[in-house]
């Protein structure tokens, strides 16, 4: 098991990413934010502290793609998380999707397969904590804390202080 993150360099990546999502933009004003439960949940509140301070404040809410994975088949079932959409809807919007890790983006897939049934975004953007590659979509992130290349059979942990204790990112060899 070996650190790659911090608690200092997931503050940091944050505010990069905070900052580039605002330069893309060019500002916030159609701007929305939707977190994928459960850690890019808690990120997407960071995010958007962040963005407050900076700023102006952005509407954030929660996405869950349970219903929508393409492996409902083969794991194990788990609760549905609370979708919550800010006021205003993301009609017509510029949603970013917010993830702590980017892998064979399944999950992303599935989330904008959510994402339709709410209603017709006007773009939809992609920010996560870490890249770690292996895709398997045709699918990229536009805001990147930290490309980390791994091998398939490492994982890569995000730990976060709302429900770790601590942040940090770790790569954990031998498990998939």
């Amino acid at each position: 098991m070996a650190t790659v993150l911090d608690g200092g360099d997931i503050g940091r990546a944050l505010k990069r990413i905070a900052h580039e999502i605002i330069e893309h933009n060019q500002g916030l004003s159609n701007v929305v934010l939707l977190g994928i439960p459960t850690r890019g949940a808690l990120l997407v509140e960071r995010i958007g502290k962040i963005l407050t301070e900076i700023q102006e404040p952005v509407p954030i809410g929660t996405l869950d793609i349970t219903l929508h994975r393409d492996d409902l088949r083969i794991k194990a079932p788990r609760a549905l998380m609370p979708t919550l959409i800010p006021v205003g809807g993301i009609e017509g919007r510029d949603v970013v999707l917010v993830d702590d890790v980017l892998y064979s983006g399944r999950t992303i897939r599935a989330a904008l397969d959510a994402l339709g049934e709410i209603g017709r975004p006007k773009t939809v953007q992609l920010a996560v904590l870490v890249d770690r590659g292996h895709r398997e979509l045709p699918i990229r992130p536009d805001y990147v804390g930290k490309n980390i290349p791994t091998s398939a059979n490492e994982s890569v942990k995000v730990h976060l202080s709302e429900i770790d204790g601590s942040d940090s990112v770790e790569i954990i060899a031998g498990l998939k």
